[in-house]
């Protein structure tokens, strides 16, 4: 059982691996080495676990902050499935969203993508009959863009002698894709901009404008879904219980409300960990899931920061963005509201992607870039079981973290009425982006909430609100140092800053993590 910090559980001194973190990399990490026989503590500032996954309640109602959907999970032998089985011991059960996973609204006109990659192919011939060739060539360099990914991210658990002759020859090939940028790519497919903006229409789930974007990211995220999108039955909360049995099974604990302050680090290695109040943990390995920002920036010393010029490294690399999220309650079960399990991702009709999103820097009352609609209620089959009568629905859009920036310090929840008052002006316009698509809802609204990037940094610990920890920019994966390994000894980094973007990339974090501290071929281990 999931327990608090506040109330005094009885707790070893010392473990094998101490975690920092719970998001899904840091569990994933856990539960491995649970399974390989460590006694390991994850620790959680935020008042509940699961990072991303987490869910949180108020008035009745019940909301995803972070998992909206996760594709390949419905076919039996993918590696992400037998992962999530493994990590859970099977306990974890997906719903499939049906055929439709996405639907891509451009102005007026919407766009289907289905799954199964011929159906994909099929559906999008069938709105761009001219461009058959493209979308053919198009769906071929995903798989082997895809292809190349393997190696690139295995390069990344290897002892830095055996990187560093090998390395090359395993990282090469996927450079070719990930140094270009997506609009690039889709550019030299097509000139049919609709047909570019459509297949750019996923850009939301990492966060970066198509001209600005690495091909490598966006090809990983569509193969992703090519065989459909699931949601967890019974809601993204089910992740960290079902991996904290795995954890307590080991004699491991997950701790909420349980900071912090810094990494102990002697003689360049990491022996443990100092609490807010003082109290010491210790253990043969550290691992950190708070992100490479925060990781090196508040939680290591100030000396060894400085020995190691980690700052150096972190000039290197760029944030991604902030958002701001509206959870929407409303009382009607899903059938009754007619409330689909697809996502809606809505585009203004007259620009490009990364010109709407110029647009909408330089004013913010310029229509949004992208708005995305989820409705988690219809897609978890287990939900009117927890809330009858009850639904749910998610709205995300971009918001520069500077547009909140001035309340920075202030508290939660007590930010002041101006504060308020352009929250309440941005929730009103994505009010009317939903209505515009679904008349039928208005007036069935009981309760509703919006995040800023404010309320993401409160939560996350992410320093600017963002949403996917680095941006996915060519540049950013030529940074040899985001790996799990870090230049002070039993120090490692996992989460979705060493992959990318997203909850099956911080899964595969933390194999890459476990193999890297065990020596162990994790995923062979994982698919026998």
């Amino acid at each position: 059982m999931i327990q608090s910090y506040k109330q005094s559980p009885v707790l070893a001194e010392k473990y094998d691996t101490i975690i920092i973190g719970s998001g899904m990399g840091s569990l994933t990490t856990g539960a491995i080495l649970a399974k390989e026989g460590q006694k390991v503590l994850v620790l959680e500032r935020h008042y509940t676990a699961g990072g991303f996954t987490h869910v949180f309640k108020r008035r009745g109602y019940e909301w995803d902050v972070g998992i909206h959907y996760i594709g390949e999970v419905q076919r039996p032998n993918s590696i992400i499935k037998r992962l999530f089985d493994y990590i859970t011991d099977g306990e974890l059960k997906w719903a499939d969203m049906g055929e439709v996973y996405d639907k891509i609204i451009i102005g007026e006109k919407a766009y289907d993508l289905v799954k199964g990659v011929e159906n994909f192919k099929t559906k999008l011939k069938a709105y761009f009959p001219d461009e058959a060739s493209a979308i053919d060539k198009y769906v071929n360099l995903i798989f082997e863009a895809s292809k190349t990914s393997r190696k690139f991210y295995a390069d990344k658990a290897l002892p830095p002698l055996l990187s560093k002759v090998i390395g090359p020859s395993m990282r090469n090939p996927y450079f070719a894709f990930s140094d270009k940028t997506t609009y690039e790519v889709l550019s030299s497919l097509t000139q049919n901009q609709d047909l570019i903006k459509v297949l750019s229409g996923q850009y939301g789930d990492y966060g970066l404008s198509p001209r600005k974007s690495s091909f490598a990211m966006h090809a990983s995220l569509v193969k992703h879904y090519f065989s459909g999108g699931s949601f967890p039955v019974g809601g993204s909360s089910r992740i960290a219980d079902t991996v904290d049995s795995v954890i307590e099974k080991a004699g491991g604990t997950i701790l909420i409300s349980a900071e912090v302050d810094e990494i102990i680090v002697e003689n360049n290695k990491a022996l443990g960990v100092r609490m807010k109040d003082g109290k010491r943990f210790y253990a043969k390995n550290i691992v950190s899931g708070a992100g490479i920002f925060a990781s090196y920036q508040k939680l290591l010393p100030e000396a060894i920061v400085e020995k190691h010029a980690l700052e150096n490294q972190l000039q290197k690399i760029e944030r991604s963005v902030a958002h701001a999220c509206l959870y929407i309650g409303l009382k009607g079960t899903p059938g009754e509201l007619h409330l689909p399990k697809t996502n809606y991702w809505i585009y203004p009709g007259d620009l490009d992607h990364d010109a709407c999103v110029e647009r909408y820097l330089a004013d913010i009352d310029q229509p949004f870039p992208v708005v995305y609609v989820s409705f988690p209620a219809a897609k978890d089959p287990d939900w009117p079981n927890r809330y009858p009568d009850k639904s749910t629905i998610d709205i995300i859009t971009l918001v520069p973290y500077e547009t909140f920036e001035k309340w920075d310090g202030t508290k939660w929840m007590k930010r002041g009425d101006e504060y308020n008052e352009l929250k309440e002006k941005i929730t009103q316009r994505l009010f009317r982006e939903l209505y515009k698509q679904l008349p039928h809802l208005e007036g069935k609204v009981d309760y509703y909430e919006l995040s800023s990037p404010l309320s993401t940094k409160h939560f996350v610990n992410y320093d600017k609100g963002e949403i996917y920890g680095l941006d996915h920019s060519p540049s950013r994966f030529r940074q040899g140092f985001l790996k799990p390994r870090t230049p002070i000894k039993n120090f490692y980094l996992t989460g979705q800053d060493i992959v990318t973007a997203g909850v099956g990339a911080a899964l595969f974090a933390g194999v890459l993590t476990t193999s890297a501290m065990t020596g162990k071929d994790i995923i062979k281990k994982v698919m026998s």
